[in-house]
């Protein structure tokens, strides 16, 4: 938590969502990554506090609104083991004990409120809608205004045969260091997030300036801890900014 960290660090660290140009520029101009940021906040705070239910809610309706927040799934998963339960687990079965009840809650009432919200808006809107909001990003293939580190690999290949293998092997190291990353930092869970979300927009075929408000709204939980100096912050920031300036620049 942020209880031990003094009020000016914890201020600063929130005007870097906050005040950020960047976080203005794209809630203003339609996109709902604000929203989603609350609902992946809200389900962290919630899944700290120990309110289950209310995580599993949450996290629902986060991958519902966004498909990226599943990733979270496995650190928060691992996370809910006998040491969250505050009890032990005696029984000697090693299926009982990964399946334990807080998992077992916490993935069924997730499961449920995304199926269930999902069912409804298809029923209003058909197979249109499984297409737009999920299936798309399967194929995706966007060679402009793309910051991915696959962009001119793609573009390059964009009317071969070869475009939609690879575009499909780049999900293999992507997915490879989700993984490790889960297993090596469940247990400092905003820290993970922030890993994770880094690491997905990073190696994502598809990275567009919204992406980046993904992991931005994790900033303030973890730069408080952080030994990064005042000056190497905005050097990094600046350079960070300038970099996303040459690229839209060189692609118009």
């Amino acid at each position: 938590t942020l209880q031990s960290v003094e009020e000016r660090k914890k201020l600063v660290s929130c005007f870097l969502w906050l005040l950020n140009p960047l976080t203005a520029t794209v809630s203003s101009r339609g996109n709902a990554e604000s929203l989603l940021a609350v609902l992946v906040l809200a389900c962290l705070y919630s899944i700290m506090c120990k309110r289950l239910v209310v995580s599993a809610v949450l996290y629902g309706l986060a991958v519902h609104m966004k498909v990226f927040p599943i990733i979270y799934s496995l650190p928060l998963i691992l996370l809910l083991d006998e040491n969250y339960q505050d009890k032990k687990n005696n029984s000697t079965s090693l299926l009982k004990r990964l399946l334990n009840r807080s998992r077992m809650t916490f993935a069924i009432i997730s499961a449920l409120t995304f199926f269930l919200i999902t069912f409804l808006l298809y029923l209003r809107y058909g197979m249109e809608f499984i297409e737009e909001a999920y299936l798309y990003h399967i194929t995706r293939r966007d060679t402009r205004h793309n910051f991915s580190v696959y962009f001119y690999m793609l573009y390059l290949i964009q009317d071969s045969w070869l475009s939609f293998p690879i575009g499909i092997m780049a999900f293999l190291p992507q997915a490879t260091l989700l993984l490790v990353i889960a297993v090596l930092l469940y247990r400092d869970v905003p820290f993970c997030f922030f890993v994770q979300t880094f690491t997905f927009v990073t190696f994502n075929k598809v990275c567009t300036s919204q992406y980046f408000l993904w992991y931005l709204c994790l900033l303030p939980l973890i730069m408080p801890y952080s030994r990064l100096g005042l000056l190497d912050a905005v050097v990094m920031g600046t350079c960070w900014f300038a970099g996303q300036v040459c690229i839209l620049v060189w692609l118009l």
